[in-house]
């Protein structure tokens, strides 16, 4: 399973991907929305962790313009931020996120929310390249 983690911060794009490494997954970085868009139109990802304040393109843009698009739109999306307003995470939620995780997180608790998330997916008979 090939996740995007989209972060302008380097430091947690590398935290990141070394709690998915750890858990087996395959990660690919982006450093704002736009990258991310990019990277989702050249590679085949099967979920993204995105951070909500970034320049160029933030979180919620990036989930607008993911859901927007009908080859992209299934891709499950976990806000990762740092903002713990309950009017950012309804937001996130309503454009079509299916996870808000407030930073700091653990390994442990962003594999629950990858795990939680399939099994919803799976559940409704979720897409063939999960």
């Amino acid at each position: 399973m090939k996740i995007l983690v989209v972060d302008d911060c380097q430091t947690t794009r590398k935290l990141l991907s070394l709690y998915l490494k750890s858990k087996g997954y395959t990660v690919v970085t982006a450093e704002n929305g736009l990258d991310a868009i990019e990277k989702l139109g050249t590679d085949t990802i099967n979920l993204v962790l995105t951070d909500l304040n970034m320049p160029y393109m933030d979180g919620l843009e990036l989930i607008k313009n993911v859901k927007a698009d009908a080859n992209l739109q299934h891709i499950p999306i976990i806000m990762v931020t740092t903002e713990a307003d309950p009017e950012e995470r309804e937001k996130a939620m309503s454009a079509g996120a299916s996870a808000y995780m407030v930073k700091p997180v653990t390994a442990d608790k962003v594999s629950e929310n990858i795990v939680l998330i399939l099994k919803q997916m799976f559940g409704k008979g979720g897409p063939d390249n999960v």
